[in-house]
C-alpha cells in the first residue's frame, strides 16, 4: 500500500510538509547552492538557472529537515539571502538561534514532535556565523509521511517588513541604553557591525538644541554584534576621542543639514578619518570595509542630531542607494523613541534624586536608623512615589515617617515632595502624629480638585502615610496612620510582629467616612527594632498580603543586635524583593537606644507659688551632680524659674520639669495643663512684666511648645 497520503485524507499542513519536502535536496548534504533533483516518484523542482543573479536573489524561501533529535538531516539554504548561516548535517537546529532563542524555540520543536500540530508563521531570528542575525518568518511542521521528524521553513523577511517589525521592537523600552541597543540590532540586517553614538546630552537626559563646534561630545549607547574588539575601539559606555566626535559631528552636518554620508573603503576611512588614534577608535577592524553615518534627527526648527548611527559592512559589498534610502527611513522612524527615552532618563533621574534626598541621613545618640529605596524597573511606568523621612525634632524626641504617594512620575514626585516638607514642618512645630495627618489630608484634598489636580490627570487621592514619634526619654512610640501598612516591631527578645492598627482610608479620602485618625502609642525599650515599609516590599502575587508582612516579621527578627543596620535593612530587602520588581520597595529600620538612666530627671510640682524655688532647689542639685559649669548652671536655674512661673501663672493642675542633658547641651522641658501658646509679645521700657518669654528667647539657642493629651510642654536647649 502507498505510504504517501493521498490530497483527499491529508490537512492542508500536510500537504505543504509534502511540498517543503521535495524542496529540498536530497544525499544528505546540508547546504546548496539551490535545489537539487529530488529522488523517487515525484518529479523534480524546476532547474535553477546557472546566473545565481537570474534566480536566487529572489529567493526568500529555506526549508530544514530535522530528526526527532533535533538535528539538520538535510537543508536548502543556498539563496544569497540566507548567506552564513552554518547549517552543517548532524548538527542541532538550535546552532541557528541566538542563545537567549534556545529554550523558546526547542520547546516550541519538541510540541510539534509531540502533539502533531503546527507553529506557524512565527517571527523568528538566525544568527549567522560572523555573529549578526537574519530577521525570518519561520514555520514548524511535522514531516510528511513516510518521512519523520521536522520540517522547518524560514522565509526571509522582505525589508519593508524589516523596517515594520524593527521599529515596533525598538519602541518598546524607555531605558536610553536599551532603546539605543534595539536600535543596533536592527541595523544589523544592512551590515556586520552596528554602532549608536548618543551626545552626551541626550545620554545624560538633558535637552539638546544645538552644538557648538569644539564642544561636541559623542558617547557610545550600543555596539552589536557582541564579540572581542581590538584594543583602543570605543565600545558601549566609552567617549569617543574629540577629534573623533568633531569628525563625525561634521561630517552629519554638512552646508547646516544633517544627511547620511557613506565612506567605501578603508583606505577612504583612513584618509577622511586622518589619526591613528582615531580610526582605532572607530574602525571595527584591520580589514577593508566601509561604513554608512545616518544622523539621529529629531524634527524641528533648526532640527535637532541626537546622535549618530554607524554601519559598517565589507569594502566588497557596497551600499547600494535602496540600502540607504531604507537606513535613513529606519533611523528616521525611530529617533523619536531615542528623545522619548531622554525625556524619561531626565525624568526617573530628577524623581530619584529628589527621593534620595528625601532619605534619613543618620540617626543620633538616641536612635540609630537605616534605609534603602530600590526603585522600580526601568521598564515600568516610571519612578514611583514612595518616600520616607526621619529627623531629629527639637524637643529631643525622633520623627519617622514613610509615605507612598499614587501614581508614577513627576506628577507623584512633587506631591511626594510636598507632603515630605509639609510633615516635617508640622512636626518640628509640635504637632502630634494625628495633627498632622489631618493636615496632609486637606492638603492632598486641596492638590486634587477639579482645576488643579484631576483636571491636569494625576490624582494623589488615597495615597497613605504613617508618622512615629519616638521618645527617647519615655522609651515610647506615638504613631499615626493613614491608609498604610502596619509597621513591624521586634522586642529585644526578637519576637517581632506587626503592631495593632486601626485601619483607616488614605490620605484625601473624600469618598469614605471622614473618622478622625488614631494615635497608638506603645513601649518600645531599648534594643527594639522598628521597621517601616512601603507595599513593594510584601507585595506578591503568590501571597496574601498578610502573609507578606509575616514574611518581613520572620526576616527582621533575624537581625542581631551587634548587626551593622546597614546591612541588615539591604539583607531584608534582598530577602524579599525580587531583582526586577514593577513598584518602588522602601524601608526604614530604626534601632532604639535612649538615653542613660542618669542622663535624665523628672519631677512633678503642684501649681503653687512655692514651685519655682522648689524647681530651682532640685535642677540646681542634678546640676552639680553632673558637674555643670557656673554659668551654665545659672542659665539653667533662670530659664527653670521663667517657665515655671509663667505655668503657675496661666495654667493649673500639676507641673512637671524634665531636664536632659543630650550631647554638648542641657534639654528643660516644663509641662502644664494649658493649652495657650506661649508667644514673644512687644514689651515696653516701663511695663511690669511680659518678659519672662524673652529673657527664655536669650538664654537659649533655640526654643519651642508641642501639645500633648494633658495640655502642653514648652522645651529650651542651653548649649553646655
Amino acid at each position: 500500500m502507498d505510504s504517501t497520503p493521498s490530497p483527499s485524507s491529508s490537512s492542508p499542513f500536510d500537504l505543504v510538509s509534502s511540498a517543503l519536502g521535495r524542496y529540498v535536496p536530497r544525499g544528505g548534504a546540508a547546504a546548496a547552492a539551490g535545489p537539487a533533483d529530488a529522488e523517487g516518484d515525484r518529479g523534480t523542482p524546476p532547474r535553477v538557472p546557472d546566473d545565481p543573479a537570474a534566480g536566487h536573489e529572489d529567493q526568500i524561501l529555506g526549508v530544514v529537515n530535522l530528526d526527532r533529535d533535533l538535528r539538520i538531516t538535510r537543508c536548502n539554504l543556498g539563496a544569497p539571502v540566507f548567506a552564513g548561516l552554518d547549517a552543517v548535517a548532524g548538527g542541532p537546529f538550535v546552532d541557528l538561534l541566538p542563545p537567549g532563542d534556545v529554550p523558546t524555540v526547542t520547546r516550541r520543536l519538541r510540541q510539534v514532535l509531540e502533539t502533531g500540530e503546527a507553529h506557524v508563521a512565527r517571527i523568528q531570528r538566525l544568527r549567522r556565523g560572523n555573529g549578526s542575525e537574519l530577521v525570518v518568518s519561520m514555520s514548524i511542521l511535522p514531516a510528511a509521511a513516510p518521512q519523520e521528524g521536522l520540517t522547518v521553513s524560514v522565509i526571509a523577511m522582505a525589508r519593508r517588513l524589516h523596517l515594520y517589525a524593527a521599529e515596533t521592537a525598538i519602541g518598546t523600552s524607555l531605558d536610553i541604553g536599551e532603546t539605543a541597543q534595539s536600535l543596533a540590532e536592527s541595523l544589523l540586517a544592512w551590515g556586520e557591525v552596528a554602532a549608536i553614538d548618543l551626545d552626551f546630552a541626550v545620554w545624560t537626559g538633558e535637552g539638546v538644541t544645538g552644538q557648538a563646534q569644539g564642544r561636541i561630545r559623542l558617547r557610545r549607547a550600543a555596539l552589536v554584534p557582541d564579540r572581542a574588539w581590538p584594543e583602543g575601539y570605543v565600545t558601549p559606555g566609552d567617549d569617543l576621542p574629540s577629534d573623533a566626535s568633531r569628525l563625525l559631528a561634521q561630517a552629519v552636518r554638512r552646508n547646516d543639514a544633517p544627511q547620511a554620508i557613506v565612506i567605501p573603503d578603508r583606505a577612504t576611512v583612513e584618509r577622511v578619518l586622518g589619526s591613528p588614534r582615531v580610526i582605532r577608535a572607530l574602525v571595527p577592524g584591520d580589514r577593508s570595509a566601509g561604513v554608512a553615518c545616518i544622523p539621529l534627527v529629531l524634527d524641528g526648527a533648526p532640527p535637532v542630531v541626537l546622535g549618530v548611527a554607524e554601519v559598517w559592512r565589507r569594502a566588497d559589498c557596497p551600499f547600494r542607494d535602496s540600502e540607504l534610502f531604507d537606513l535613513q527611513e529606519l533611523v528616521a522612524r525611530t529617533a523619536h523613541h531615542i528623545d522619548l527615552a531622554r525625556q524619561h532618563q531626565r525624568e526617573h533621574t530628577q524623581v530619584l534624586a529628589l527621593q534620595r534626598r528625601l532619605l534619613p541621613r543618620t540617626g543620633g545618640d538616641t536612635i540609630e536608623i537605616a534605609s534603602v529605596y530600590q526603585p522600580a524597573t526601568p521598564d515600568s511606568a516610571g519612578v514611583g512615589g514612595d518616600w520616607v523621612n526621619s529627623f531629629p525634632l527639637p524637643d529631643g524626641r525622633t520623627a519617622l515617617v514613610v509615605g507612598d504617594v499614587v501614581g508614577h512620575g513627576l506628577g507623584a514626585a512633587a506631591t511626594m515632595g510636598q507632603l515630605s516638607m509639609e510633615a516635617r514642618a508640622l512636626l518640628s512645630a509640635g504637632l502630634a502624629p494625628d495633627e498632622v495627618l489631618e493636615h496632609l489630608d486637606e492638603t492632598v484634598t486641596l492638590l486634587d480638585d477639579a482645576e488643579s489636580g484631576l483636571a491636569a490627570g494625576y490624582s494623589a487621592l488615597g495615597s497613605t502615610c504613617c508618622i512615629a514619634l519616638y521618645d527617647p526619654v519615655s522609651h515610647r512610640v506615638a504613631l499615626s496612620s493613614a491608609g498604610h501598612l502596619p509597621p513591624v516591631l521586634v522586642s529585644p527578645d526578637g519576637h517581632a510582629g506587626p503592631l495593632v492598627v486601626r485601619p483607616h482610608p488614605g490620605l484625601g479620602a473624600e469618598f469614605a467616612l471622614r473618622e478622625p485618625f488614631d494615635v497608638h502609642t506603645f513601649d518600645a525599650p531599648p534594643g527594639s527594632l522598628l521597621a517601616l515599609y512601603t507595599d513593594g516590599l510584601v507585595e506578591d502575587p503568590a501571597l496574601s498580603i498578610d502573609e507578606g508582612i509575616g514574611k518581613l516579621a520572620d526576616a527582621v527578627s533575624t537581625v542581631h543586635p551587634w548587626d551593622s543596620l546597614q546591612k541588615a535593612v539591604r539583607h531584608v530587602v534582598s530577602a524579599l524583593a525580587p531583582v526586577r520588581q514593577r513598584d518602588d520597595v522602601t524601608l526604614l529600620l530604626a534601632r532604639m537606644i535612649g538615653y542613660r538612666k542618669g542622663d535624665t530627671a523628672t519631677w512633678r510640682l503642684p501649681a503653687r507659688y512655692d514651685a519655682p524655688a522648689r524647681a530651682r532647689s532640685q535642677v540646681s542639685a542634678l546640676l552639680r551632680q553632673w558637674r555643670t559649669r557656673d554659668d551654665t548652671r545659672d542659665t539653667v536655674l533662670l530659664l527653670v524659674s521663667e517657665l515655671v512661673t509663667n505655668a503657675v501663672r496661666f495654667s493649673t493642675g500639676p507641673i512637671t520639669v524634665r531636664l536632659i542633658r543630650a550631647g554638648h547641651g542641657l534639654l528643660c522641658e516644663v509641662g502644664d495643663t494649658g493649652n495657650g501658646r506661649p508667644r514673644l509679645n512687644p514689651v515696653g521700657i516701663f511695663d511690669d512684666g511680659g518678659r519672662g518669654l524673652h529673657i527664655v528667647h536669650r538664654l537659649t539657642t533655640r526654643w519651642g511648645v508641642r501639645w500633648t493629651d494633658a495640655g502642653k510642654v514648652v522645651w529650651a536647649e542651653v548649649a553646655r
